[in-house]
């Protein structure tokens, strides 16, 4: 990503975050390439360990993003072993994912890159200031119903 000088920037929260969150999507997306990944088959691997098994339908609610994306996501992560996709007993139209312990192993990695990034990206804050962050950033989406 370009460099560009602060004081051309607008001094808005949402162009920010978004500069943010665009810079270091690209930094896990080179990070976890090499697993077969992208960050939302990181994104669903990390709802599945911390929500257990849901339906495709769910998936796609928590995540905000179209169910023909949640397909295409388990689609390659069941190919990967990461995922099992399996029929709802009690419903036949539903898909329900589940994790494998491979899957578990993948998001471990993941976290890994994540934890790597993050201490890279805030080498230069203080404890105290990390710690703000974090707050604030919960704060901010547990607001908006997001997972913090």
């Amino acid at each position: 990503m370009k460099n560009v000088k602060a004081e051309n920037l607008p001094e808005t929260m949402t162009f920010r975050l978004g500069l943010l969150g665009a810079f270091l999507t690209d930094r896990f997306s080179a990070r976890v390439a090499d697993l077969g990944l992208k960050p939302k088959h990181a994104g669903m691997l990390n709802v599945l360990a911390a929500n257990g098994p849901a339906s495709q339908m769910q998936m796609a609610q928590i995540l905000r993003v179209a169910p023909s994306l949640v397909v295409t996501l388990a689609d390659h992560l069941e190919s990967l072993g990461a995922i099992d996709r399996l029929r709802d007993p009690e419903d036949r139209r539903r898909q329900v994912l589940s994790l494998t312990s491979h899957g578990r192993a993948l998001l471990r990695k993941c976290l890994e890159a994540a934890h790597a990034i993050d201490a890279e990206t805030t080498a230069d804050l203080t404890a105290a200031e990390r710690a703000a962050l974090q707050r604030t950033l919960g704060a901010l989406a547990d607001r908006l119903g997001l997972p913090s």
